[in-house]
């Protein structure tokens, strides 16, 4: 299984969006897929339609309790893939592993050894506090999701300076997979010139694919879908397809099975 934590310490950037669609979308090609939702508001999960009653075990108990991984996981609706819920009550995991020796190689923990799974998206919290390092030391790859705005380098300094220092003290092996544009806006003269900007800094870890500002993706989480089950058509879903596309050529190609 290969693991990908999809973080940026910088809210309403469309980490979840990104991680519900890029999950169905690898899925939908044919690859087992756990989605595992690590932020305590569980939008991750809600999009997905796993209802609160259905979340009995989650990603809290995978991290403070270290419950076994198949215990936590639920099925979702698009057939392939695979949730780890998450509840209100990971807000506190944070506190309760404040003293818990190696605390940032919980999740880890809980997942090595894991192969009934092809892939593995994480779908971090907006911070980069104990729950995101968690993930990076999980993870054998980052995906950054981008929002096309002004300030839009200004946090993602921070986030690789994050991503150097989790390679030096937890995860030596842990890569950037990409930066995808989100939000991109062809009408606003500034997304273009972000999207120039961030190309410009990062060259070729920038994916060529955007998803665009879109209301299907918007509207779908409220219907507990995924915006490729909502609208499969619509230009947020076909974006995620081909995203999804670019994601599997900058796989290892050992790591291709289904591609």
């Amino acid at each position: 299984m290969i693991s990908i934590a999809i973080a940026n310490q910088k809210g309403g950037v469309g980490k979840t969006t990104t991680a519900i669609n890029i999950a169905t979308a690898m899925a939908a090609a044919g690859w087992k897929t756990l989605l595992v939702d690590l932020d305590p508001q569980g939008n991750a999960s809600t999009g997905v339609g796993i209802e609160p009653a259905a979340r009995e075990y989650s990603s809290y108990d995978l991290l403070v309790d270290q419950a076994d991984l198949a215990d936590c996981t639920v099925k979702s609706s698009v057939p392939g893939l695979d949730v780890v819920p998450a509840t209100v009550d990971l807000s506190g995991a944070e506190v309760e592993l404040v003293g818990v020796h190696a605390r940032t190689e919980r999740l880890r923990e809980s997942m090595a050894g894991n192969s009934e799974y092809d892939i593995c998206f994480i779908d971090c919290p907006p911070s980069l506090g104990l729950l995101t390092l968690n993930a990076l030391t999980a993870a054998d790859r980052l995906m950054i999701p981008l929002q096309c705005e002004f300030f839009a380098l200004e946090g993602l300094s921070q986030l690789l300076q994050t991503v150097e220092q989790v390679k030096q003290r937890f995860n030596p092996d842990l890569g950037i997979v990409g930066v995808v544009l989100t939000m991109f806006d062809r009408r606003n003269r500034l997304t273009d010139q972000v999207s120039e900007d961030v190309r410009e800094v990062l060259g070729s870890l920038v994916f060529d694919s955007v998803i665009p500002r879109n209301v299907r993706l918007s509207e779908a989480p409220s219907h507990g879908l995924p915006a490729l089950v909502y609208d499969h058509a619509c230009a947020g879903s076909r974006s995620y397809i081909e995203l999804a596309k670019e994601l599997i050529g900058r796989l290892p190609p050992e790591k291709r099975k289904a591609a």
